[in-house]
């Protein structure tokens, strides 16, 4: 028993060394991950590790780690149109580096290759782009700005080892004074907008009223015309009509007491009548 001890104890320290060993040369690259090595003789090596696990040369190799999924980042800045408007402008930037360039962005740039890379020409681009448009221009043709800000920052971007995944313009606000010139503008439209709709109305009441005069006009020339051509005879027909709807009235009162107005004459007699008060 002392002997199987004894021979353990013997063999522990190479058993632990070579584990410790193996354990140390082992390393592990996440998903979404890229991983370059740093060899003391080399230097950066070129080849890029991908995914799993990989094996190097303990204290004289050393991983460095990337994330390469793609990620957001708002670009902010201040800058005046080609009519001398001040304009801010944000901008948002889907990105990720160039896998195959990872052992040169590391060697310029470092792991915060973004931070270094993006605000800069991020804002040369904004203000490049921007001074090329009128104000009125950022509003009515924002999406044509927004392509050449997308094209320039791509082509910028891709001297950095940097992809852009997708580019887009998420604010945009004027200057104080160009707002306030916008709203007066619009509320100088709406009141013109407001007198030239009460100008048609009066035009259409002044129409109407033409038509209405010019109808009231031909009905009393008709009437005079028809009074001219039946002559007296209408007159005294009217005139019957009327003594009828006394008559009728008068006969149809309980208040009437009729008497008679003298003798009877051939062919016809009269009467007179008294109203009981």
């Amino acid at each position: 028993m002392a002997a199987v001890l004894e021979s353990l104890a013997r063999w522990a320290i190479p058993i632990g060394a070579l584990v410790s060993g193996v354990q140390y040369s082992m390393y592990n690259v996440e998903g979404g991950h890229r991983a370059v090595l740093f060899d003391r003789a080399r230097g950066v090596l070129p080849s890029v590790v991908g995914e799993g696990t990989h094996f190097l040369i303990p204290w004289w190799q050393r991983a460095i780690y990337f994330d390469v999924r793609t990620r957001p980042r708002n670009i902010s800045t201040t800058t005046g149109s080609k009519d001398m408007q001040m304009i801010s402008l944000t901008l948002r930037v889907l990105h990720r580096p160039d896998y195959e360039r990872l052992p040169k962005i590391y060697q310029s740039l470092g792991t915060d290759y973004d931070d270094r890379v993006l605000p800069s020409i991020g804002n040369e681009v904004l203000k490049a782009v921007v001074a090329q448009f009128d104000a009125g221009e950022l509003i009515t043709q924002r999406e044509l700005v927004s392509q050449r800000i997308r094209e320039d920052l791509l082509k910028r971007a891709s001297e950095f080892g940097l992809v852009l995944e997708d580019v887009s313009i998420t604010h945009l606000t004027f200057g104080k004074e160009f707002t306030q010139a916008v709203e007066q503008k619009q509320i100088a439209q709406q009141e013109a907008e407001r007198a030239r709709f009460i100008v048609e109305k009066a035009e259409q009441e002044k129409l109407a009223a033409i038509i209405r005069a010019e109808g009231e006009s031909t009905a009393a020339d008709l009437i005079s015309q028809s009074l001219q051509k039946a002559g007296l005879g209408l007159v005294e027909l009217r005139r019957i009509d009327a003594s009828k709807d006394i008559a009728a009235t008068l006969a149809s009162s309980g208040n009437v007491t009729w008497l008679p107005s003298g003798g009877s004459k051939a062919g016809g007699s009269s009467a007179n009548y008294l109203l009981n008060l």
